[in-house]
């Protein structure tokens, strides 16, 4: 039995290349970059150069870059820094969003006393720019907009520009998780001025626990732990250099390869598609998953016309690794929030499953899936 892997939006598989980099790293680069001999030294110069190259892709300073451990942490970083650093009183956000920024939004609404709204989502989980506006012409608070670029369920690509646009206006604040953005399209932050965005290297083939926030210059850094004062004093702790590094050769080989393997994607995600609808009418899409300039070309999020709670183990058992709703849920019998906010009570109760790929991704495992599904529908 061939293990089939679609779950892409919670992990991806290493690349290669990035894992022999990071091999060499361990053998060669082990100094701390705080300490001031030539062993740091050497690994203080691999993190700043590993920094200027990631700031390149998205026409920034290096200045404005902060390694994490990862999306989470980077989303914590932000909210609260604008909150105890930056005066924010209210943020507007979503109920769609990830839980790294709802519950963040909902921690600081207990602790920091501040207001927290929701704008309207409707039943393709698309943000309605009408609703923000008004709650932006509302009140002259000091506003953070915290939306995610790409959901990471359904996929829906949010128009940061308009947004961007709408929070200028207010002068507002924006803030957005881009963790399934980032590796997977270009974003030039001097062209889509966004105040904040976050990063997370398992997601376009690099390592686990590695991540980055981007705090646009003039935003100063509190941070949120304590002890040395790497990071320029917005992060301490001792840099994941060999991490750091594996993730830029990550992105580098991601931007290189941008369009040929959107193309490989697109063409892999259209295609399965087209085996769903074929295989029964009855297959619906959640979001704007199924729309190509409206989704990411990597989720694909299916509602089939039925409810069986085996379906995910079924699948597992054949070998075939998708997901129900975010991975970070899993070990919980939880349902997606984000299926809940946007779906009626009886698509609600259907099984949705999320597939989502990556250039490892092959066509015969599209098939060997079509074919399961023939088998358990």
């Amino acid at each position: 039995m061939k293990a089939i892997y679609l779950d892409n939006a919670a992990t991806t598989k290493i690349d290669e290349e990035v894992l022999s980099l990071m091999v060499s790293s361990m053998q060669e680069n082990f100094g701390n970059p705080s300490s001031t001999h030539q062993f740091g030294r050497k690994a203080k110069a691999a993190v700043e150069t590993a920094r200027k190259n990631i700031a390149k892709h998205f026409n920034v300073s290096a200045t404005e870059i902060v390694f994490t451990a990862g999306g989470t942490e980077a989303d914590n970083l932000i909210l609260n820094n604008a909150v105890l650093n930056l005066g924010v009183q209210r943020i507007i956000t979503s109920k769609i969003e990830h839980h790294a920024v709802l519950h963040t939004c909902e921690f600081l609404e207990k602790s920091q006393h501040i207001t927290l709204e929701f704008v309207n989502v409707d039943e393709f989980g698309s943000i309605d720019l009408v609703h923000l506006e008004e709650l932006l012409s509302t009140s002259n608070t000091k506003t953070l907009v915290s939306l995610m670029h790409i959901n990471n369920e359904i996929g829906n690509i949010l128009n940061v520009d308009e947004i961007s646009a709408i929070c200028k206006k207010y002068d507002a604040l924006f803030h957005s998780d881009t963790v399934q953005v980032i590796g997977h399209y270009k974003l030039d932050l001097k062209e889509t001025p966004i105040d904040f965005m976050v990063a997370s290297a398992h997601k376009f083939h690099g390592p686990k626990g590695v991540g980055f926030a981007y705090f646009k210059k003039g935003f100063g850094i509190l941070p949120m732990l304590h002890g040395g004062d790497q990071e320029r004093g917005a992060r301490s702790s001792t840099e994941n250099v060999h991490s750091i590094l594996g993730m830029e050769k990550a992105l580098s080989i991601a931007m290189n390869h941008l369009e040929k393997d959107r193309n490989y994607i697109e063409s892999l995600k259209l295609y399965f598609i087209s085996e769903l609808k074929n295989l029964s009418e009855k297959i619906q899409f959640n979001g704007l998953s199924s729309i190509l300039d409206k989704s990411s070309f990597t989720i694909l999020n299916v509602r089939f016309p039925v409810m069986n709670a085996m379906l995910l183990f079924s699948l597992d058992m054949a070998g075939i690794a998708v997901s129900g709703g975010s991975a970070c849920q899993s070990g919980s019998n939880k349902g997606s929030h984000v299926l809940a906010e946007i779906l009626n009570e009886s698509d609600a109760d259907k099984t949705s499953v999320r597939f989502s790929f990556s250039k490892f991704t092959t066509k015969e495992e599209i098939d060997m899936t079509v074919s399961k599904f023939k088998e358990l529908l």
